[in-house]
């Protein structure tokens, strides 16, 4: 037992030295001197602080002894580390370090963290920190300058407070299941998880104009923002056409309920989306398939009209698409003044030559699985750097990093937390 614990002393020892010489708190970015205690899991929240990581923030993902709920979602997982792709997905530009926040001690480190860090993001239910005694009334009193941004699926108040929220469920509960499907189907869930990217994105916006407020003023505050207000809120046009007008959304497929044509049409050997936002760009269209008897048929004559005669339109036009390929209708249509493409596999989007050109995709090196691919920011800044910069942590990855050069604790004092198990 001795022999195995002078070893380890000797390994964390190392590990020390090997921290102070390539950790840095400071990057490339817009962000480059924001500091982020990131508590959150799974999704919205995760993608929400690699979005502050690609600007430069200095991500400090707080994980439990068991790790992210989200490194166990697959297959497929990484065949060295065990971590799922998923959780790859949306945790790049992070280090994470993994405490025992129930202990005593656990919760001493959340509050050194806590008073170096600018920001902070939790999606637990609410009220589950404070009763941990690391929620906000306990951390302001921490770091007064503290933004505190809770994700939640149904928010802080009303009777669902306490109900678990995930993606589908306020997609379902907000009316976005009800008009996603078939005409006349059923429902239909979205590919992707987007009611938590939406969320995500909402919390990273309130995050950057309560820094603004912070230049300003010198305090922090709390954020709450929540999936279900955020999906009613995503449902834009259906949602305000409801409130004033009675009228109920629907299910349209591919299709638009206030613009024909604008939906996918089977071609040859796939399918094709095409949209005519105003009567030249349908008149464009017809031109381009051969149809301009189309243009001066008073049926179609402008776009109350093609709505008010969908099904005759859409069948005209479906019987033309199906005749050629994607590929001849997207090389025939290149330099047409309406939006139009094909409908995409994953393999047809990352070999698509616009796709490449543009340099999308990035390659990062990942501690225990080599080369991982990963789709980069989609927004590019004249100055700054938005650059997806390391791949997602290994659990624990970064724990004695941490712990050594940010918060300056002795080689003691982290080698007592590992023994004691308060650290992984």
């Amino acid at each position: 037992m001795e022999i195995f614990q002078n070893f380890r002393r000797c390994v964390l020892r190392s590990q020390i030295v090997i921290s102070k010489l390539k950790y840095s708190t400071k990057l490339d970015g817009l962000l480059n001197d924001v500091h982020v205690l990131d508590l959150s899991r799974i999704v919205a929240g995760p993608f929400c602080t690699m979005t502050l990581g690609d600007l430069g923030a200095n991500v400090i993902k707080v994980e439990s002894l068991s790790g992210d709920e989200a490194r166990k979602w697959g297959p497929p997982f990484m065949k060295d580390c065990g971590d799922s792709y998923y959780f790859q997905s949306v945790n790049r530009n992070k280090k994470s370090i993994c405490i025992d926040f129930k202990s005593q001690e656990g919760k001493k480190i959340i509050y050194d963290l806590a008073k170096k860090c600018d920001v902070l993001v939790e999606n637990f239910i609410p009220g589950k920190l404070d009763q941990m005694d690391v929620g906000y009334e306990k951390l302001k009193t921490v770091n007064p300058k503290l933004i505190y941004c809770a994700i939640t699926g149904l928010g802080p108040r009303g009777p669902y407070t306490k109900k678990p929220g995930y993606d589908v469920i306020a997609a379902a509960m907000g009316g976005l299941l009800h008009t996603t499907g078939e005409r006349n189907g059923n429902p239909v869930k979205t590919g992707v998880a987007i009611t938590d990217i939406t969320k995500g994105l909402h919390a990273f916006g309130a995050i950057m104009a309560a820094l603004y407020h912070r230049n300003s003023t010198g305090r922090g505050q709390k954020i709450d923002c929540n999936l279900l207000s955020t999906q009613i809120s995503s449902m834009i046009n259906i949602a305000t056409i409801y409130l004033n007008c009675g009228v109920e959304g629907q299910r349209w497929g591919t299709a638009h309920a206030n613009l024909v044509p604008y939906q996918a049409f089977k071609t040859k050997d796939g399918y094709m989306v095409i949209g005519t936002g105003s009567n030249p760009q349908f008149a464009d269209f017809c031109k381009l398939i051969n149809r301009e008897d189309l243009i001066t048929d008073e049926r179609f004559k402008d776009n109350s009209n093609r709505v008010e005669n969908r099904d005759e339109i859409i069948k005209i036009i479906s019987d033309v698409i199906i005749t050629k390929t994607s590929r001849e209708w997207s090389a025939l249509f290149k330099d047409a003044t309406f939006p139009n493409g094909p409908i995409n596999t994953m393999k047809d989007v990352f070999d698509d030559e616009h796709v490449k050109e543009i340099g999308l995709v990035k390659e990062l090196q990942h501690t225990s699985a080599g080369t991982l691919k990963v789709v980069g920011p989609p927004t590019e800044f004249s100055e700054g750097g938005n650059l997806a910069r390391t791949a997602p942590p290994t659990l624990g990855q970064h724990t004695t990093d941490i712990l050594s050069d940010f918060l300056g604790y002795p080689e003691s004092k982290i080698q007592g937390l590992f023994e004691k198990n308060i650290l992984r």
